[in-house]
């Protein structure tokens, strides 16, 4: 599903994110994310996600990397297709070999 926010809206909402950590340090994180949201109009549980997400890419905290996932994604694909593949060569394997068989009977 595409994201109804660009990448440089993200980048930007991450970046004032991890400013107003700077500037307020004892801040807990959903007042940071709060007041994010009133700079922006963009909702906590979203902000939170970019936020996250940007800081697994950056190996700030543990996870699959955005790379990561892509190709994981990207094998799983080509996964089942060799599948499907696999299944149609088995599928003709046994109908020629029915037929030589058939051949060698007459």
């Amino acid at each position: 599903m595409p994201s109804k926010y660009d990448s440089e809206t993200k980048e930007r909402v991450v970046r004032l994110f991890h400013e107003r950590r700077e500037q307020a340090p004892t801040e807990s994180f959903l007042a940071s994310f709060r007041r994010v949201r009133e700079l922006t109009g963009i909702p906590v549980d979203t902000m939170r996600g970019w936020v996250t997400k940007a800081q697994i890419d950056a190996g700030e905290r543990p996870g699959a990397s955005t790379a990561e996932r892509d190709e994981i994604r990207r094998l799983k694909r080509e996964n089942a297709e060799l599948r499907r593949a696999n299944e149609i060569l088995k599928t003709a394997s046994a109908f020629f070999a029915a037929a030589e068989l058939d051949r060698q009977r007459q």
